[in-house]
């Protein structure tokens, strides 16, 4: 059966991506720890981020880059932080989170809850952003 993110990448699940190119999709999390969380999925489905291709690997940061420039620019913020936990969906994927604090990164708290119309805001801050990235 397919991943979450397979079924997303197939366009059966919507999203409200971020960024998109023929390897990699950016999305928002749906229960993000914080306004801004973005899920980097590369589109072929490896479970473990260590099985994916040494070339796959070095394509995925330079993705994921102006992504993080765009949140740290749309959301206050110290830095965009990077997580890669693997255990919630049997797809490899990195976090991209705003942060001020290692404690901003804790997947244990509950998760924030947004309406469409705020999704669909923080997806427009950060596309904005990112068209002014190069």
């Amino acid at each position: 059966m397919a991943s979450i993110f397979s079924r997303i990448i197939a366009g059966e699940i919507p999203c409200y991506k971020i960024a998109e190119d023929d390897r990699f999709i950016a999305f928002l999390d749906v229960f993000p720890v914080a306004a801004g969380h973005v899920l980097v999925v590369p589109k072929v489905e490896i479970d473990k981020i260590f099985d994916v291709s040494d070339e796959l690997l070095a394509a995925w940061l330079p993705f994921a880059k102006p992504i993080a420039k765009a949140i740290e620019q749309v959301f206050p913020c110290n830095r965009c932080g990077i997580s890669v936990v693997g255990l919630e969906v049997p797809h490899a994927h990195m976090h991209l989170i705003p942060i001020n604090a290692s404690g901003d990164m804790d997947f244990s708290k509950p998760k924030l809850k947004f309406s469409k119309e705020e999704f669909l805001e923080i997806q427009s801050k950060l596309c904005r952003a990112m068209a002014h990235i190069s």
